[in-house]
């Protein structure tokens, strides 16, 4: 042995003292055995804390999840928006091919019923469709009249007077109708002259209905040597011994001339209709002389006759 290692083994010694501080080691250490059960203690506290809040959760009743009514972005259903504009396009497709089928069916109608009228010429439809608007005119101006009419017998303090006024109108009127009073105005003179075959009492007949269409609203006939016949709604067209007419019981012989009062273009339209009254008199050889003289007269007067079983009714 050294002497060095002589004097540390000597008596009284205090080589045990440097080892004390190794012997409370542990004693340091003992702190840091307890900082893992306070980390293992918080560990298994919100271990518990989440098994309460799940048992709380799953005793709380859930709503249902609404899905958003969005688009595809938004996860909702699209069906919906497109079944309704599906079913608009369709409803206005629907519409029009109604709306189709309706102009469809109204221009074969249409077709169907100018078939003919297609087969006239133009000169007739031209002279076919002034006849149809001086019979508009002419029933306007009756209707303007007698609304006028209508207006003046409610007024209140005109009453009276309108009334007979009215009355007075309507007579005169129903006289010329009648033909117990003569009349004058603006109208036509149509001569009928025989040739080979005598002019037939059918033809005078159809002149006066044509006239009458036309908007006549007095007439006479005359025959050759100047007896005048009134034409009212009972006058009566026969055909006479050696070619001649009876009217009303009157005999007539050719020539004949009616006179007619009223609008002098419509009336001679509607007597030179195609397939008409001129046409039929020329086809059996004879002529027709319409001219307007302007005025003309109607002064030939049909017998008042009292009747002997109707009375006014009422």
């Amino acid at each position: 042995m050294t002497d060095d290692e002589h004097e540390a083994t000597e008596p009284g010694a205090t080589e045990p003292a440097p080892t004390e501080p190794e012997a409370t080691e542990p004693e340091a250490t003992e702190p840091e055995a307890t900082e893992p059960e306070d980390t293992a203690a918080e560990e298994s506290e919100p271990e518990e804390i989440g098994v309460t809040a799940a048992a709380a959760d799953a005793d709380t009743p859930r709503e249902p999840v609404r899905e958003p009514p969005g688009g595809p972005a938004s996860g909702g259903d699209t069906t919906a928006p497109r079944r309704r504009r599906l079913s608009a396009a369709g409803a206005v497709i629907g519409l029009l091919l109604g709306l189709l089928g309706f102009a469809f069916v109204v221009q074969l109608r249409s077709n169907s019923t100018d078939e003919q009228l297609s087969a006239d010429r133009p000169e007739d439809l031209v002279r076919i469709l002034s006849d149809l608007d001086a019979r508009k005119d002419r029933l306007s101006q009756e209707i303007s009249t007698l609304q006028t009419t209508q207006q003046q017998l409610t007024a209140g303090t005109q009453n009276r007077q309108a009334a007979l006024d009215e009355a007075t109108r309507r007579a005169d009127e129903l006289g010329i109708l009648a033909g117990t009073l003569s009349a004058q105005g603006p109208g036509l003179r149509v001569e009928f002259r025989s040739a080979a075959k005598p002019v037939q009492a059918s033809d005078l007949l159809n002149a006066v209905e044509e006239l009458r269409g036309a908007g006549a609203e007095a007439m006479q006939v005359t025959g050759a040597d100047g007896t005048a016949v009134r034409i009212i709604a009972s006058t009566s067209f026969v055909d006479g011994s050696g070619g001649g007419l009876v009217v009303d019981g009157t005999a007539l012989t050719s020539p004949y001339t009616v006179t007619a009062i009223g609008d002098p273009p419509t009336m001679q339209i509607a007597l030179n209709i195609p397939n008409g009254v001129v046409d039929d008199v020329r086809t059996h050889g004879g002529t027709v002389t319409i001219t307007s003289p302007g005025t003309v007269l109607v002064s030939a007067l049909h017998p008042v006759t009292n009747p002997r079983y109707a009375q006014p009714a009422g």
